[in-house]
């Protein structure tokens, strides 16, 4: 097996203990990790804490950190390949998207780059003659970045390019579940040159790592990507340090075809939304709402295009569809399935066995109109499962998006541009595309409303995230303060 250490205060440690990680298109295990418990995360927050202190890192010119996340970005893009091959490996994401998702995350370190010295500050047209008085953008300090299994480099990228273009430093925690293409990161931060300390990978379990990283007392900011079972007790253990907090959560995205769309090509983008990464996405499209008038006719043509989903082993490039991560989460969405069948949902494509090996579960469409409560509709299942609505006007499109805890992204198809303006607007999403989905840009801020989180992540609204003001105000005055026991 591979074995694979953490990475504190610029140098590869073993840890005490291991675990092991399990290739999901196997159910084999192929990787052995260290493990990170709480003398290891103490170790990497206080070696981000001395960075952050040191005159080395505090002194360094937002250019020059720039410069260090455009090395940082050129490595990224010519170990693409190999980061891909590790991520697929791990999680069983299909090679062909790996690939390409990890080649582009290199954009966003370069946006960051550029960004780094353009946080300025301002000055103020203070309403007091004998003042000077100005804001400073400070960093917030030390970071602590929660990343979940699913897109690792992307949803890293997302917090570390922003986090250094501040000037903070940072522990990133990854998940235990397929660590590996994080922990094979921390050589190229090394490469790049960035100082010890400056950003510290580790990943490990819940009480042993995660909480005592989120309630350490030396963390200043907690970036979450993930559940909200997770982000509710790291909001409780942020209560200890009274760290900021930025949350990434999950979502059930509505997406909303209306009966003058262009049927096809809503088709193909509904297969991207619900299909694509075996459905693991926190913006997966899971929640169909279709007008009633065109329902037959849409759906015939997402069943087709379905059918023909090539699935197999994610490490070959011709593979459209891999398996889920872990054999928990095809458990958990079998038992949803069942229970939103036995509810009356109508089962038109999918549920059934796929191969003998690995946490294969298949494109599963049902239709639940007759039963809009079913779980399916409600609970976000991380998977290949499409629940299917209908209505019949503007305003039942409206109601039937929004009728959820969730706000993270929406889908709105349509060729009326005045119908899409206002549906844009009625729609509680922190995303929508129209006629198209799934897309991002590091130009575009991407977050949620609701149980989907608050803060953004990418755009310049994410630096600023990770920074502070800091008010001077300055005296040009040589006279005598007229009388010292009053406000000025």
């Amino acid at each position: 097996m591979e074995s694979f250490k953490l990475y504190i205060d610029g140098q590869f440690v073993p840890g005490n203990t291991t675990f092991t990680s399990l290739n999901p298109a196997t159910a084999e295990p192929w990787a052995c990790i260290a493990e990170a418990r709480k003398e290891e995360t103490d170790n990497a927050v206080n070696a981000a804490v001395r960075a952050f202190e040191s005159d080395s890192w505090r002194t360094l010119t937002a250019g020059a950190r720039g410069r260090l996340l455009l090395r940082l970005a050129d490595l990224i893009e010519r170990d693409a390949m190999k980061l891909a091959r590790l991520e697929t490996l791990d999680t069983g994401k299909i090679i062909r998207e790996t690939r390409a998702q990890i080649a582009y995350v290199a954009e966003y370190y370069r946006f960051y780059a550029g960004l780094a010295d353009k946080m300025d500050g301002s000055s103020l047209s203070i309403d007091k003659a004998d003042m000077e008085t100005w804001i400073k953008r400070e960093p917030l300090g030390v970071v602590a970045a929660i990343i979940p299994w699913n897109s690792q480099l992307f949803l890293s990228a997302v917090k570390i390019g922003p986090a250094i273009a501040a000037g903070c430093t940072l522990v990133v925690k990854a998940a235990e579940v397929a660590p590996t293409p994080l922990l094979a990161f921390a050589g190229l931060i090394d490469e790049a040159g960035f100082p010890p300390g400056v950003i510290n990978i580790i990943t490990g379990f819940a009480e042993e790592c995660g909480s005592c990283l989120t309630s350490h007392p030396l963390i200043d900011h907690i970036a979450f990507t993930g559940g909200a079972e997770t982000a509710r007790h790291i909001i409780r253990n942020s209560a200890i340090n009274l760290a900021s907090t930025s949350l990434e959560l999950g979502g059930k995205s509505p997406f909303i075809v209306f009966a003058d769309a262009d049927l096809e090509s809503a088709a193909n983008a509904q297969i991207a939304a619900i299909f694509s990464a075996s459905g693991q996405s926190c913006v997966a499209g899971s929640r169909l709402l279709v007008q009633e008038t065109v329902k037959e006719q849409f759906l015939h043509l997402l069943v087709t295009k379905a059918q023909g989903i090539i699935i197999g082993c994610p490490q070959d490039p011709e593979t459209q569809f891999g398996p889920l991560c872990t054999a928990a989460q095809k458990e958990i969405i079998e038992q949803v399935v069942t229970r939103s069948i036995a509810r009356g949902a109508k089962l038109i494509l999918g549920n059934q066995p796929v191969g003998k090996k690995g946490f294969y579960y298949p494109p599963t469409i049902l239709d639940c109109s007759q039963c809009p409560d079913a779980d399916s509709v409600s609970q976000e299942l991380f998977g290949p499962v499409l629940s299917v609505l209908t209505f019949s006007n503007e305003a039942d499109a409206i109601r039937l998006a929004n009728s959820s805890e969730y706000g993270l992204a929406a889908g709105i198809f349509t060729r009326n541009l005045t119908l899409a303006h206002r549906v844009t607007r009625k729609v509680r999403s922190g995303v929508v595309w129209v006629n198209t989905y799934r897309v991002v840009s590091p130009l575009a801020p991407f977050g949620g409303f609701g149980k989907s989180g608050f803060g953004r992540e990418g755009g310049i609204d994410a630096a600023l995230e990770y920074t502070t003001t800091k008010t001077v105000w300055l005296r040009t005055s040589d006279e005598p303060i007229d009388d010292p026991f009053i406000m000025r």
